[in-house]
């Protein structure tokens, strides 16, 4: 994938998914963010929350089998096919964001497959927010 073609804001998000360091995550999402999880029905909403997901997402899926294999970018939209493996599992899913003018994430949506990835993946997120949440 040549990713020098790419958005500045997805030239972003890939450096983030590629090292595993969420600590500049922030500063890419727009204060009124949108994340839609392949585990949780109701959408998060927030700067923090969905922060808070995606830096999850990161622990659970950013190993060093995580790849992207292909990327569709449509005007301030895109869809980012993936695939990883974790705990013997191989899951390939889709980030489908979308960005403002400002170059801010507003909306980012994940899903994933085969079942039993996605029970694997509800698992590992829900352990790691309840961590989190008993820090706060």
């Amino acid at each position: 994938m040549n990713q020098t073609t790419s958005p500045i804001i997805l030239q972003k998000w890939h450096r983030i998914a590629e090292s595993g360091d969420t600590s500049g995550l922030a500063d890419l999402l727009a204060d009124d963010a949108v994340f839609h999880s392949p585990v949780v029905h109701s959408p998060q909403e927030g700067k923090a929350l969905v922060t808070m997901y995606l830096s999850a997402a990161a622990t659970v899926l950013g190993n060093n089998s995580f790849k992207y294999l292909r990327e569709i970018v449509d005007g301030q939209n895109a869809v980012l096919e993936f695939v990883c493996e974790v705990d013997g599992i191989t899951i390939n899913g889709v980030d489908i964001i979308r960005w403002n003018e400002d170059d801010k994430i507003v909306d980012f949506k994940v899903m994933v497959r085969p079942l039993q990835g996605v029970n694997m993946i509800h698992q590992k997120m829900m352990a790691i927010l309840e961590a989190h949440r008993g820090r706060e």
